[in-house]
């Protein structure tokens, strides 16, 4: 025998039998098997009903990639904001007469830049586009005063200040300009025009100054008359109240012998 056939046979004698060990099985068997599938097969349905529950809530509230977000109520549609406390912080309701928006400040901003467009609080209501246009047929009614440095009507269109009931009145305590460039400037009234200088004087520039309808005084029994019957001249005359009056005019003046107007008056 040589050397490597006695060391493997003592190697072999060495070894220990296994003939009574026991054996252990690896794995998942029995019950706790099908239990485990179950468990698996529940889980696989419960995920097939959401999946299908969720398919079903965007069919019917049209939820899409390429239409717009439409909430539809047979009363109103209200949107609250609460604060970390649980507060009511704003809110906004659509209905079937109004749309109602309460809140601290209410802003409505440009797409492109963000400027606000509209904005209001307690305090007051800015309104930051570049034109504000009425169209209604009665205009913009205001309650109290307006305040604004220029008013101008659109191009080619006239601009009217009305007051149907009641006077209009221009105040300005450094001065009042009313000023037509390119045509003519007229003030028309149905009793009487004032014009009142309290410190200053009334300064009427112009090459002709017209005074139409001016009542012509008469000569009384005693005076002359003038003899020429197609009077063309005629002298401007005043009362002493401050009223005008034509007198045909003569060698002199004729106001003292025509001022039966200014017994009339």
């Amino acid at each position: 025998m040589t050397r490597e056939q006695y060391i493997l046979a003592t190697q072999q004698n060495n070894l220990p039998r296994a003939e009574n060990a026991q054996l252990y099985p690896v794995g998942i068997y029995g019950w706790r098997k099908r239990c485990l599938y179950f468990f698996v097969l529940l889980l696989l349905v419960t995920m097939i009903v959401n999946l299908a529950m969720t398919i079903w809530i965007l069919k019917v509230m049209n939820f899409t990639v390429d239409s717009p977000l439409v909430l539809q109520s047979d009363r109103n549609v209200t949107v609250n904001a609460r604060n970390h406390m649980g507060q009511l912080t704003g809110q906004l309701t659509v209905g079937a007469d109004a749309v109602e928006a309460q809140c601290k400040r209410f802003e409505v901003r440009a797409s492109e830049d963000g400027r606000v467009l509209f904005s209001a609080d307690e305090d007051e209501i800015t309104i930051g586009a570049e034109k504000l246009k009425v169209t209604g047929t009665e205009g913009a009614v205001f309650g109290h005063s307006v305040e604004t440095p220029h008013i101008r009507a659109e191009p080619s269109q006239d601009l009217r200040l009305e007051s149907p009931t009641r006077s209009l009145i221009m105040e300005a305590p450094r001065g009042v300009q009313v000023s037509a460039a390119a045509g003519d400037f007229k003030a028309a009234c149905r009793k009487e025009l004032h014009l009142q200088s309290t410190e200053g004087e009334i300064f009427l520039n112009a090459d002709q100054i017209r005074l139409g309808n001016l009542p012509t005084g008469s000569f009384s029994s005693s005076s002359p008359s003038p003899s020429n019957s197609r009077q063309t001249v005629y002298e401007l005359c005043v009362c002493p109240n401050g009223k005008l009056y034509l007198s045909p005019a003569g060698l002199g003046s004729t106001c003292q012998s025509s001022s039966n107007i200014c017994l009339w008056s």
